[in-house]
């Protein structure tokens, strides 16, 4: 069992073998669930990513060699 300490502001450390599963690295988000008198920690998924992924509004032949020399 992992324990970590709360600070009077309410802060606490993520103990190294938890960050290590989970794949934590400095400045990640997490995802706290609670469930009756249990907290699930995980770590939450990206919410802004590449903008345009799923853009595809020039995503045809006559777009690709017009803005090809760009």
């Amino acid at each position: 069992m992992l324990t970590s300490r709360v600070t009077s502001r309410g802060r606490t450390t993520v103990p190294r073998e938890a960050r290590e599963a989970l794949g934590l690295e400095a400045g990640d988000m997490l995802v706290y669930d609670l469930r009756d008198d249990r907290v699930l920690l995980r770590s939450a998924p990206l919410t802004c990513g590449d903008p345009f992924a799923t853009f595809d509004g020039w995503a045809g032949d006559e777009d690709a060699m017009a803005y090809a020399d760009l």
